[in-house]
């Protein structure tokens, strides 16, 4: 978020309208707040099983602010069709693994159980299956054999810093043709 955030000036089409989250203490409320940015909070846990109210909350949240495009970061959160149908075209998400390897959760730890001599990240279109919409965009690195989970997770995510804010910059003018970037 920050990095999309921090891309959006001079002559880039978008500008944030809100950050909005489902955990209060989540570190980009309060960087957004700091830069006067409106933030929303919809705590997921009072809505337990009934996902349709949850994300009936977060559009009721995002109403005020009128986004043309929703861009999810660290939104660890499933989305119905009945959501995603409602932005469908108009939202994106950025996935740590080079789609469709690797849908959900552990992606480093799956790609180096696997034996992956690439591995990298995705963003793509938000649709009801998960980690399943069209591929905006997709930057790769090289697997080191002295990689651990979390350091091919540090490396990945210095490819998300420059792949998510070059795609979101093409979206927002309709340009959906996918990015190809190496690291």
């Amino acid at each position: 978020m920050r990095a999309l955030v921090e891309d959006m000036t001079g002559d880039h089409p978008a500008r944030p309208c809100v950050v909005l989250s489902n955990q209060a203490d989540a570190g980009g409320i309060a960087w957004a707040k700091a830069r006067g940015i409106p933030t929303e909070v919809i705590d997921h846990r009072p809505f337990a099983g009934d996902r349709p109210a949850f994300e009936t909350a977060i559009s009721a949240a995002l109403a005020p602010h009128r986004p043309d495009i929703i861009c999810l970061a660290g939104f660890m959160r499933k989305l119905t069709g009945g959501f995603t149908d409602q932005w469908a075209g108009r939202m994106i998400n950025i996935h740590p693994s080079l789609l469709p390897k690797y849908k959900g959760l552990h992606t480093h730890a799956r790609a180096l159980e696997a034996g992956d001599s690439l591995h990298g990240c995705t963003v793509h279109e938000v649709t009801a299956e998960l980690d399943g919409g069209p591929i905006l965009g997709q930057a790769s690195l090289a697997v080191d054999a002295s990689d651990t989970p979390d350091s091919l997770a540090a490396r990945v995510l210095v490819l998300e810093h420059r792949l998510y804010p070059a795609v979101l910059r093409r979206f927002t003018q309709g340009d959906r043709s996918p990015v190809q970037m190496q690291g």
